[in-house]
């Protein structure tokens, strides 16, 4: 399969990084009429506003991302491969604007977007979960998220790197490290991440791209989004298709927006939500996707009347003062606003919870048995199993740097002998802690969600397909933290006029320093 990769030569980028200081110096504002009009930061909105007023076109907004991929990924090493087709979608968004000046085009319609590497796109990108081991394979079809967005008019600009397999063929590998794609970098400390959706928050975070898709099976949307001071949506299981998507879990996956913006991703998630035939969690999750889209639920009062619960055992930060004082400001913010914080709450079953192994028991079957499905759907591949993958990686060890990061997860997976009493206990004892838990805890006490620091709550909402918002709030010592608002199934409605209220409330989110400032 034909691709562009965006890494150069080993003498190339030592060049890039020669030139580094001065290239992100003088990185382009873009300025296209009287009005001057920047491109980083610009919001979708933003985006199409100028495209209206003939400030910018959908070709020169592309241009610009590529030349901040060109300067800014051989260090940060957040986009995996460019779509060599990407200016030519460009051009047809451009043409289609002309010819239908009052159009209506969808939100997202000219827009550059990157989906994560695991995320299949049917077109001359390759889709390797960040593998070796599936480089040329042909996907039969357009995953269903990619789909929608092709519909939407928007730009697939290219691939998202990823912790490699979606950080599920070793524990000991570093999240961002994938073998096709190296060692992602944060853009605001020079080191970790997060992952397993890191490519996708590094690149919007930067300006490499306006928005991007990730995927989550616990925490690979939220960790990076609260890393990488962006906002991500863990959706709803089934609210967006996972058709098309390299999995872990379909029990688990979801796929969602990252974005620098609530309202970014709003249009993103009312995009890609909505019923798959390839994927039938779509169907019976379509009773979650409210007429209108979710754009609608972007309200500065969201806040009022809000019952928010506060699980104080998550806002243990131990000795950190600065924490404490500032999720207790955001307390604060959130009362102003009209919300009622129904504080010091407790789950009944949270020490269960800590310690429980029935996550990690089905993950390993389900793996061994959703990802071989995959990849005998595929069209052309160099594997067709789980242990075709383990078999690749052992005779290309030097690759995928076996020696230094081994594949324990993959091995453990493989020796799992599908559905059966362990699987079916372990399902049992998650959906018991979920509605004795997380359930029991939001409706007897009558809560619109709960809010949590970080991506502290991602399992609790993993395991019982729950949705869950990220949104920045803060920097200690220059690194990102992000707030979560998690909610019941089928609350995105919510969770938006919440995250969106308290986001233009504070307003926190700031781009990240010159690159030349890190230390790496």
């Amino acid at each position: 399969m034909a691709s562009t990769s965006v890494y150069a030569s080993s003498f190339l980028q030592f060049i890039f990084l020669i030139l580094l200081v001065t290239l992100s110096s003088v990185l382009p504002v873009a300025t296209f009429s009287k009005e001057q009009f920047s491109i980083e930061e610009a919001t979708v909105h933003d985006l199409q506003l100028a495209f209206q007023r003939n400030q910018l076109s959908s070709r020169k907004l592309v241009e610009f991302y590529l030349k901040r991929i060109q300067s800014l990924n051989p260090v940060l090493r957040g986009v995996l491969e460019v779509n060599p087709d990407a200016l030519t979608q460009a051009d047809n968004a451009d043409q289609e604007r002309k010819t239908k000046p009052q159009g209506p085009f969808s939100a997202l319609h000219g827009i550059p977007i990157l989906v994560k590497d695991n995320i299949a796109t049917k077109d001359k990108l390759n889709t390797t979960a960040g593998s070796y081991a599936l480089l040329g394979s042909v996907v039969p079809r357009d995953a269903g998220v990619v789909t929608r967005l092709r519909k939407a008019g928007a730009v697939i600009l290219g691939k998202a790197s990823l912790s490699e397999w979606s950080h599920y063929r070793s524990s000991n590998a570093p999240s961002g490290w994938s073998a096709r794609g190296g060692q992602g970098k944060n853009p605001y400390t020079g080191d970790d991440p997060c992952g397993s959706s890191s490519g996708s928050a590094i690149s919007v975070a930067t300006n490499m791209v306006t928005v991007s898709i990730g995927t989550e099976t616990d925490g690979s949307i939220l960790c990076p989004s609260s890393y990488n001071s962006v906002v991500g949506i863990k959706p709803t299981v089934g609210l967006t298709s996972r058709a098309g998507v390299v999995p872990i879990s379909p029990r688990q996956d979801t796929v969602g927006p990252i974005c620098r913006t609530v309202s970014d991703a709003a249009y993103v998630l009312e995009t890609i939500a909505g019923i798959d035939i390839n994927d039938k969690a779509t169907i019976e999750a379509s009773k979650f996707v409210p007429k209108g889209g979710y754009a609608q639920f972007l309200r500065k009062d969201g806040l009022r009347g809000k019952r928010l619960g506060v699980v104080r055992v998550f806002f243990n930060s131990g000795d950190d003062a600065f924490l404490q004082e500032t999720f207790q400001l955001h307390m604060s913010t959130l009362r102003q606003r009209g919300a009622v914080l129904v504080d010091n709450l407790n789950m009944d079953n949270i020490n269960e919870l800590s310690y429980d192994q029935s996550e990690s028991i089905a993950l390993d079957i389900e793996f061994k048995l959703a990802l071989n499905a995959y990849l005998k759907d595929l069209v052309a591949s160099p594997v067709r199993s789980l242990a075709n993958v383990i078999a690749f990686n052992k005779k290309h060890s030097k690759l995928e740097k076996i020696d230094e990061y081994g594949q324990d997860l993959m091995l453990e997976a493989q020796k799992t002998s599908g559905i059966g009493k362990q699987l079916n206990g372990a399902l049992l004892n998650m959906t018991r802690l979920s509605k004795n838990g997380f359930e029991k805890l939001m409706k007897r006490n009558k809560l619109d969600a709960v809010v949590a620091p970080f991506s502290s709550f991602s399992s609790i909402l993993a395991i019982g397909g729950y949705p869950g918002v990220m949104v920045p709030a803060g920097y200690e010592k220059g690194a990102p933290f992000g707030i979560c608002f998690g909610g019941l199934k089928g609350s995105e409605p919510k969770l938006i006029e919440i995250a969106y209220s308290f986001e233009q409330a504070t307003k926190l989110r700031k781009p990240p320093p010159p690159i030349h400032k890190l230390k790496f």
